[in-house]
């Protein structure tokens, strides 16, 4: 074990020892001998204390071992419980970001009719309102995994959130029509950069036998996000208004900037970053590639029919079971995806799980044109995709082993979520209208169907 894994200096990312470092150990050790402090090629002392913060380290790929450290270099003065300790903490912090990314979209979503009701005249714009964002996630997808990848991750992300409370808040002014479309275009680029950013960090923090469950914790957050905001959204807009949910979520996305401001270590832009290649190479390099592209590809089927079903497949369940299992069917993904899918991560490749994730909703979707549309038969179709949710998130870490190319690939799921998103309601309704329920259950049987074999001519390429 190289002696930078066993001395844990904590400020230093797996990130930054890739990119930024690039220094020798015997290096860094006579600094610290003579500093107490660490310089990086790019930048001098950076006064940061020894025990400051806590990564998980690898290797640097050009640094030399020492079979002996310097007799007054002690190992770091954080033990190893206080290192999980923060880690957790940045994890969950990470998460909460991801929360507020997502309720993004929620804070329209579930107070719809109401916000609706502030622009009368509007039309069909009212619905531009909501899924605006998806547009910019589709066309600057992997755009955005590409300029984190250059930039990093930290200022994406801290940038993004603030970017994301700035606009809360002008947005509980409740500006007319044309500045509200702006603004939500423009929210559309902060709620990009948390979700390419915020993932990739969770990826390095995570790495060996816990990131799975990790990255299934992460999958669970627009869920999670629109059932919080729900929860507490809708009273507070019943009690105060619109604008006060759009002040709190804009403190939420606050807070959790600053907090993350003062955990991530500042890390300098990297001599070794990738070039900014065209837009048109960046689609070519991601989507060409099995590794970078098969979450992303399989994404776009789980999430072309995830909202489309939630939105549609109630109005076909018995009246009497209809308000069960519309709040059952989100919450089931959750809960399997938190305890079998965890269970299933730590045996077996996070694409197996996928894949298995995607036959079982083939054969749960199926079994609607046998016993109809029951309201447990629907609970139990959206459990089964919750396998689907974690392990997705799980397989760009497993897939891909540095943090520009999860970035990248963070980016490509960004980009084909967004267009399942913008897709599938629109779609499903077109075949409803012409084929009734038979059409929905032929509709999620092969957006499955595909899903799974997308991953599986994936894997076969990269044999």
């Amino acid at each position: 074990m190289h002696l930078i894994e066993k001395y844990r200096f904590p400020f230093l990312r797996s990130e930054t020892i890739k990119d930024t470092l690039r220094i020798s150990q015997t290096e860094m050790f006579a600094e610290l001998e003579e500093f107490g402090r660490v310089k990086t090629p790019t930048h001098k002392a950076r006064g940061l204390p020894i025990h400051t913060y806590s990564p998980f380290l690898s290797t640097c790929s050009d640094a030399k071992p020492l079979a002996i450290p310097p007799a007054n270099v002690q190992p770091c003065a954080m033990t190893e419980r206080s290192q999980i300790g923060y880690q957790i903490t940045v994890v969950l912090v990470l998460w909460a970001a991801g929360l507020a990314a997502a309720a993004q979209f929620a804070k329209i979503s579930v107070i719809f009719e109401t916000f609706s009701a502030l622009y009368p005249d509007a039309g069909a714009a009212q619905g531009f309102l909501l899924s605006i964002i998806s547009f910019v996630g589709v066309i600057f997808g992997v755009t955005g995994g590409a300029l984190v990848a250059r930039f990093g991750t930290r200022a994406i992300l801290i940038g993004s959130l603030a970017l994301g409370a700035v606009l809360s808040v002008v947005q509980a002014m409740i500006p007319p029509l044309p500045v509200m479309l702006t603004l939500r275009c423009i929210e559309g680029f902060s709620h990009l950069g948390v979700v390419i950013a915020a993932p990739t960090l969770i990826a390095g923090l995570s790495e060996g036998r816990w990131q799975g469950a990790v990255m299934t914790l992460w999958g669970s957050f627009f869920g999670v996000s629109f059932a919080i905001t729900a929860f507490v959204g809708v009273p507070l807009v019943t009690a105060l208004g619109v604008p006060a949910l759009f002040l709190g979520h804009g403190a939420v996305m606050l807070g959790c900037a600053l907090v993350l401001l003062a955990l991530l270590p500042p890390v300098a832009p990297s001599r070794f970053a990738p070039e900014m290649p065209g837009v048109l190479a960046q689609h070519l390099r991601i989507y060409r590639s099995p590794w970078l592209s098969a979450p992303a590809l399989g994404w776009l089927f789980y999430t072309l029919t995830f909202v489309s079903l939630l939105a549609v497949l109630p109005r076909f369940i018995a009246e009497s079971d209809r308000d069960f299992a519309i709040t059952l069917m989100p919450l089931a993904g959750i809960l399997l995806s938190l305890t079998l899918g965890v269970v299933l991560l730590r045996v077996l490749p996070a694409t197996s799980v996928v894949i298995a994730g995607f036959g079982l909703s083939a054969v749960a979707a199926g079994a609607f044109s046998v016993w109809g549309a029951g309201a447990w038969l629907a609970v139990a179709l959206f459990a089964v995709l919750g396998l689907i949710q974690g392990a997705s998130f799980a397989a760009v870490a497993e897939l891909n082993k540095t943090a520009a190319n999860r970035a990248l690939a963070n980016g490509a799921m960004a980009q084909m979520g967004n267009t399942g998103n913008l897709l599938g309601t629109p779609v499903l309704l077109a075949i409803v209208a012409g084929y009734e329920f038979d059409g929905l259950v032929a509709f999620a049987v092969v957006a499955y169907m595909l899903g799974g074999l997308v991953h599986l001519i994936q894997a076969l390429r990269r044999l």
